[in-house]
């Protein structure tokens, strides 16, 4: 593969596509169910996932089916399935898959955006273009299906791809299980999970995310002492020794509910209440999704 015309497509795609995309994306107030109740009757995630459902469908890549999975009560799923390209699957690496994920779905608004800058306004300042979503997670779809694109026309090859875009992800994923149940054995033999939806400390290098330790959300019935501990990053997070005694792990009365990942996707372990968190209060409003789905190509 030709590494150097590798880049040139992969820049030229994002300055004449897909920045464009990326701006009118912005500009849709596509907020996780969580913080909107009537995201439905809003349309806003369904004009998000149409938009980017048309742009993946419309890109010049070989054996690329794209499709919208639906299920009553849940947000869409887009699949885009791509075929192995320049292997032979026998025995090789054309029988496994590669899973790319991201997601739509945006948190709220929020307050201080500086002058000029707003959460549904596009704005480019230099090689900087700010806008709610645009980051977290809206270039996943687009990098995903530029990356795959490039192979193909650079001399490259590479196995099964399957690129998921979920619309629930800010609200905990509440709706992914129930559409990775419906894929199935579609998921195929997944050798790579990529999760295009993390942080980086630099613009300079590409920055990888290995491992995570996954999510606890709890309900803490007693008052706490030092419940976070800082890190390097100037974030907060919670404290281990602290959810080991409050999420019953040692005997206490507490009901946490936990979120495992395993297998080729994960699975969800067990399912409560949702907690409130001190500048949202996501809707606990329970939504069950009926395993019977529809498609839209």
């Amino acid at each position: 593969m030709d590494w150097d015309a590798v880049a040139v497509a992969v820049a030229g795609c994002w300055r004449d596509e897909i920045i464009g995309e990326l701006e009118r994306y912005i500009a849709i107030p596509a907020l996780s169910p969580a913080f909107d109740a009537d995201w439905e009757e809003a349309g806003h995630i369904e004009a998000a996932v149409q938009q980017v459902s048309a742009w993946m469908a419309a890109r010049p890549v070989a054996g690329m089916t794209v499709e919208v999975q639906r299920l009553p009560g849940c947000t869409p799923l887009i699949v885009a399935e791509v075929e192995p390209f320049g292997v032979q699957p026998a025995g090789g690496v054309g029988e496994s898959t590669v899973v790319l994920y991201g997601h739509l779905d945006k948190q709220p608004e929020m307050t201080g955006w500086r002058d000029g800058l707003g959460p549904w306004t596009p704005v480019r300042d230099g090689d900087r273009l700010y806008g709610r979503g645009g980051a977290d997670d809206g270039y996943a779809a687009f990098a995903s299906i530029a990356a795959i694109e490039a192979v193909q026309a650079c001399g490259g090859s590479h196995g099964r791809c399957l690129v998921l875009i979920e619309a629930s992800e800010e609200s905990g994923s509440p709706d992914l299980m129930a559409h990775l149940d419906v894929l199935g054995d579609r998921l195929g033999d997944v050798a790579l999970l990529v999760c295009l939806d993390s942080g980086c400390a630099t613009y300079d290098t590409v920055w990888l995310t290995t491992s995570l330790w996954g999510l606890v959300e709890a309900t803490l019935p007693r008052s706490t002492h030092n419940p976070v501990t800082r890190t390097r990053s100037r974030c907060c997070v919670p404290s281990r020794s602290l959810i080991r005694r409050r999420s019953g792990l040692d005997g206490s009365n507490a009901s946490p509910r936990l979120l495992r990942f395993g297998g080729a996707m994960g699975r969800r372990a067990s399912r409560g209440a949702p907690s409130a968190t001190a500048a949202h209060t996501p809707s606990t409003t329970a939504r069950r999704c009926d395993p019977s789905p529809s498609r839209t190509r």
